[in-house]
């Protein structure tokens, strides 16, 4: 009811800050507007693999939402993965359905070979195949080596199968960490990570989602209420949208036609005295000052790859620096190479027309 509410109150013909991704409210910040130009580069390139990294809630999965939306299904058949730790098999077999394969009971020798005839079966009929794996960093060390397999299948000369890979920030340390992925590293062509939005995108994602809803002007922003709702929510889409959905709720039953600082402050003191600790109340990030590179080259293997990594919960800190310290350490001319191929992407204005033709 108290959705419904604020929903009445305001004249909103929908909700504009559901969590559950939904094409018609996509905004284009500059982090995912970077990232659906590499995945338009990679489309063209027709081969290898695109790796897009983001903390929770910074919009992976809408992403690539967005971008199967504006596939041709006539070009592209798309089979898409999220990863629960599946192993290569369960994968294998996975892929196979996609293919309109019969899995069931078959071996891992046999699987391959549907998989190898599904693949010529759609390329025969004028498409390709895509693989968009979500969620990534679950994937078990074999199943990874499996896709690196899959992507060897070719028909005249050309990959038939191209695979996007959305995980979290420890899937590129362990990408670019690894001894044992060298092989799979060598095929990826651009890796994007996903920032949160800057102060400055917060109003026009907050106003761009609640005109797609009807918004009318109602309620009201004073100007200090956006860089509060950026402060509380990190710029973190997934965070906003939630914080934005207490405030709507809260002004709805207060009666409140203004959005303000003071508002934004009491909703989210209220909320953490009553959910202490909870993820929601942008608690205090320690990798915030460690900047990001807009693409990653792969890097060699470090010298004490053998040793044990840090764990998980110590804080993400000091993998990401170690990260982007062997990103400097990469050949100057390599890296203005990738300068060159990003700088082409962004500035061609048909590379817009890539992900929409995508053959």
């Amino acid at each position: 009811m108290g959705i419904e509410m604020y929903e009445s109150f305001f004249g909103l013909r929908d909700r504009p800050f559901q969590l559950t991704p939904d094409p018609r409210f996509w905004f284009d910040t500059a982090t995912h507007k970077k990232a659906m130009a590499y995945l338009g580069y990679g489309l063209a390139q027709r081969e290898g693999f695109i790796v897009i990294t983001g903390d929770i809630g910074t919009g992976k999965t809408t992403l690539m939402g967005h971008l199967t939306q504006q596939i041709d299904p006539a070009s592209l058949n798309v089979i898409t993965i999220v990863s629960t730790a599946v192993e290569h098999e369960d994968l294998l077999r996975i892929v196979a359905t996609g293919l309109d394969v019969e899995a069931a009971g078959k071996s891992k020798a046999e699987l391959l070979l549907l998989i190898e005839r599904g693949l010529h079966a759609v390329a025969r009929g004028g498409r390709r195949t895509l693989l968009i794996v979500d969620e990534a960093q679950a994937l078990p060390h074999s199943a990874l080596e499996e896709l690196r397999m899959l992507s060897n299948f070719q028909a005249g000369g050309h990959a038939m199968l191209q695979i996007f890979l959305l995980g979290q920030p420890e899937f590129r340390d362990r990408l670019t960490g690894s001894d044992r992925l060298e092989q799979l590293r060598q095929r990826v062509i651009a890796v994007h990570h996903l920032d949160p939005m800057g102060a400055s995108e917060v109003s026009a994602y907050v106003t761009h989602r609640l005109g797609v809803a009807g918004w009318q002007g109602r309620p009201d922003f004073a100007p200090d209420s956006f860089a509060a709702l950026h402060r509380a929510s990190e710029g973190v889409p997934r965070r906003l949208n939630q914080l934005m959905s207490r405030v709507l709720l809260h002004a709805s039953i207060a009666g409140e036609e203004r959005i303000d600082a003071a508002l934004i402050r009491a909703i989210v003191a209220d909320h953490e005295r009553e959910l202490p600790g909870n993820a929601n109340a942008a608690p205090q990030r320690h990798d915030r000052a460690v900047p990001r590179m807009a693409i990653v080259p792969p890097a060699p293997p470090r010298a004490d790859e053998n040793e044990a990594p840090p764990p998980f919960d110590a804080r993400l800190i000091e993998r990401v620096a170690q990260l982007e310290a062997r990103v400097e350490e990469q050949d100057a001319a390599l890296r203005r190479v990738l300068k060159l191929m990003v700088d082409w992407v962004e500035n061609d204005a048909s590379r817009s027309e890539t992900v929409k033709g995508a053959a």
